[in-house]
């Protein structure tokens, strides 16, 4: 079965080069010439490795490689013409594996393609066998399955307050700002006076039995937003 490749690129003739070529290196490749359109290829499909730039309309290129961080480890390769090392540091930084500059030749890309992708396999085949997350107080989220259970017993989540859940889960004690949750999970711009994360986390948060005042899983950052702070069974 052939790996997929996402690039994420808006000069179209740099794209169409790109796609092409690794193509005829046996790829299955998708193009998406924006942001917000490359975030919503990812979620639909599943990726292997993405290469992303990072001037981008809609969504920069920063900001799509921490949405797609925060939900995978697929090795992310960022192409640019930004030579600078703030630029560098601020990608890799933001979960990126690799900062490859423009111009760049094919074999070079060739390469490092073909190196993340190996070390990827390598980490994937020793993950294979994980499909649970599994917490203290009785808190299981099936992966394969897109279902919680609670004490075993099944709670029924709408899929936005099941987004929620995974996306804090997958990044525990890490703090979510309400503005990054809405256009993360929603996929829309966040606009002031928008409570539409306040209401899904509360709803969440009575499904859970979780009490506000001494969280087990969901903790209120107060003038940030929300971090999962469910620890994990060993």
């Amino acid at each position: 079965m052939k790996e997929k490749l996402l690039i994420v690129e808006d000069d179209e003739a740099i794209a169409n080069i790109l796609k092409e070529h690794l193509e005829k290196e046996g790829y299955e490749v998708t193009w998406a010439s924006t942001g917000k359109e490359g975030l919503e290829d990812f979620k639909k499909e599943n990726f292997q490795l993405a290469m992303i730039d990072i001037m981008l309309p809609e969504m920069d290129g920063f900001s799509l490689c921490k949405n797609i961080r925060w939900i995978s480890e697929i090795p992310i390769l960022i192409i640019s013409a930004k030579q600078t090392d703030l630029d560098k540091v601020k990608g890799l930084k933001l979960g990126a594996d690799d900062y490859i500059t423009k111009p760049f030749s094919l074999i070079e890309i060739s390469a490092r393609v073909d190196a993340h992708l190996r070390r990827y396999r390598k980490k994937e085949g020793a993950n294979e066998n994980s499909s649970n997350m599994e917490f203290k107080n009785d808190l299981t989220i099936l992966l394969g399955e897109n279902t919680v259970l609670l004490k075993e017993k099944e709670i029924q989540l709408t899929s936005k307050e099941f987004d929620l859940l995974l996306l804090m889960a997958q990044n525990p004690n890490k703090a979510f700002s309400k503005k990054e949750l809405y256009e993360h999970i929603w996929q829309c711009l966040d606009v002031d006076g928008n409570n539409t994360v306040t209401v899904h986390v509360k709803a969440l948060r009575e499904k859970l039995k979780d009490n506000v005042k001494n969280p087990m899983f969901i903790q209120t950052v107060w003038g940030t937003g929300y971090k999962f702070v469910g620890e994990k069974r060993i």
